[in-house]
């Protein structure tokens, strides 16, 4: 039930979370390189998800939701204006994570989780999670990256207009999550 909620709450649920999960692919055409990425966000939105579902962090969505637009805001002007990735990439995506988590516990709590099977609720989910953001990962490699990545114009034709498009719909929803 949770690894399915999981994946669920990424496709087809998550537009925001499958836009940053984009993000992370475009910059890298290795794919070691952008599952190591994932990982990373992974393992941090485990940590805050459990943390926050156990309620020794509690943070508003109303917080939470516009800064979830920032990261992917920041992931797309990223791929805009970096050549390559860099190695601390992994640690933003990794900060990043851990503020999507607290996002993912918005999501739980409507449904709640079992008392006496807690952390095994909370990994299910999070395997569900990870298994839709490597779907995710698997589409863009096998549709974008792999067709174009040797096209001396992949930057050009590819990450600029995506990225962009990316950046256009996250500045969108910073704003719409905090005025609006």
């Amino acid at each position: 039930f949770y690894v399915k909620l999981g994946f669920e709450h990424i496709i087809p649920l998550g537009l925001d979370h499958i836009l940053f999960v984009i993000g992370l692919c475009l910059l890298s055409i290795k794919i070691k390189t952008i599952l190591w990425q994932a990982t990373a966000f992974t393992v941090a939105h485990t940590i805050t998800l459990a943390l926050s579902m156990k309620n020794i962090i509690t943070v508003p969505s109303e917080i939470v939701e516009p800064i979830i637009a920032l990261s992917i805001l920041f992931v797309a002007i990223e791929n805009i204006l970096l050549t390559k990735l860099n190695p601390w990439r992994i640690v933003i995506v990794f900060l990043f994570g851990l503020i999507h988590g607290l996002g993912f516990a918005t999501a739980l709590n409507e449904i709640g989780l079992p008392p006496d099977k807690f952390f095994t609720s909370v990994l299910f989910f999070n395997l569900g999670v990870e298994l839709g953001q490597i779907a995710i990962i698997l589409l863009v490699f096998v549709l974008i990256i792999i067709p174009f990545r040797k096209n001396q114009h992949y930057r050009k034709r590819v990450v600029y207009p995506l990225s962009a498009a990316i950046a256009l719909v996250a500045a969108w929803w910073t704003i719409e999550r905090t005025i609006l």
